[in-house]
Parts: C-alpha cells; sequence; structure tokens
C-alpha cells in the first residue's frame, strides 16, 4: 500500500477520533454547552483541522449521506426495491466496526434528541431520499417516479426510524439485527 492508503487511513482516524472526543464531551457537558474548540483541543488538533472534517458542530451529528448504504446498493443485484435496501442496509452494517456502530448510535441519540438537529436531519431527508431513488431505479428496473418505489423507501425508512428511536432510548438494543429482523417482516408482507 503507497502513501494514498496511508493518508487516508489517517484521515480517517483523525476523523474517528474528533468524533469520539465530540461525543464524549456531548455527554459531559451536553451539545450545546459543548464547542468546536474544546471538541478539537480534546482530539488533539487545530481548529482549524477540525473544520477541515466538519464545517459546523452540527455536522458531528447530522450526515449528509450514509457512504456505506450508497456503496452497499450499489452493490446489490436486481430485484424487488424492499429486498434490495433491505440487502443494502445489511451489507451497510456489515462493512462497519464495532466501534463504528457504536459511534453511529451516539450520534443517533444526539440527532433524535436535541430538536435542532432533528430539524438539521429533517432538511437534509429529500435529498438523500433522491439519492437513494436513483440508485433504487437501476436497481429494481422500476422509473423514477414509480410509486412502487416512493412506497418501498417510504416503509423502509419509516421503519429504519421506528428502530432508530427505540435504539436511542434502549443502547442495550442490537440495532442492526432489529432492523434486519423487522425488514425481514415487511419483505414477507407484514405476515404472522
Amino acid at each position: 500500500m503507497g502513501n494514498g492508503g496511508l493518508r487516508e487511513r489517517k484521515k480517517a482516524r483523525t476523523r474517528e477520533t474528533i468524533l469520539r472526543e465530540a461525543f464524549r464531551l456531548f455527554r459531559e457537558r451536553g451539545y450545546h454547552a459543548t464547542t468546536t474548540e474544546q471538541i478539537a483541543e480534546a482530539a488533539e488538533v487545530s481548529p482549524a483541522t477540525f473544520f477541515r472534517y466538519f464545517p459546523t458542530k452540527e455536522h458531528l451529528v447530522t450526515l449528509d449521506r450514509f457512504p456505506p448504504l450508497m456503496e452497499a446498493l450499489a452493490a446489490q443485484p436486481p430485484g424487488a426495491p424492499v429486498t434490495v435496501l433491505r440487502g443494502a442496509l445489511r451489507a451497510a452494517f456489515a462493512s462497519l466496526t464495532a466501534e463504528e456502530i457504536a459511534a453511529g448510535h451516539a450520534r443517533e441519540v444526539f440527532a433524535t434528541t436535541v430538536p435542532e438537529l432533528v430539524a438539521a436531519n429533517l432538511r437534509r431527508t429529500p435529498g438523500f431520499l433522491r439519492e437513494v431513488s436513483e440508485l433504487l431505479a437501476d436497481k429494481t428496473g422500476c422509473g423514477r417516479d414509480d410509486p412502487r418505489l416512493r412506497n418501498a423507501m417510504g416503509a423502509v425508512f419509516g421503519i429504519v426510524a421506528l428502530v432508530w428511536l427505540e435504539w436511542a432510548q434502549d443502547a442495550s438494543m442490537d440495532g442492526p439485527a432489529e432492523l434486519d429482523r423487522a425488514l425481514e417482516h415487511l419483505e414477507s408482507g407484514l405476515g404472522g
């Protein structure tokens, strides 16, 4: 592996360190009371480095997109919309380490309990859903305006939202496994 790979690993480690320290401080001091300067200091990076990774404090907790899901969705074999989305979510979680899943859970707790973050995530949702629907249309053979895509995405992401809310309340829950069970139920037609 050349310098490019080493540089990418170092960037990923820096990003993870910033996120880890940010969430530690959020838990200790509260989201609003924690400053970006305090996070940079705790992560042992300069404020300028912090802002290269996260343009605002809000960006620590909101995701413009979920890269593992997009990659997993692109790699799914063709199929029915719910089946393709379930497979992509399962593969996306399988690609993450336990630490990354724990960090994601911590982010979700804040994203669902701090009103400004709930609003910020809602503002970003249409763009995310548009990107998913474009990939999903290619995988399912449906047109991009096909109501079946909208319905499948609404059902799947509705379940994702409800499982996420439960997981935010109960850290002992295995969120990815519970999500997969719920999507299996949806895929089977919600029978039984």
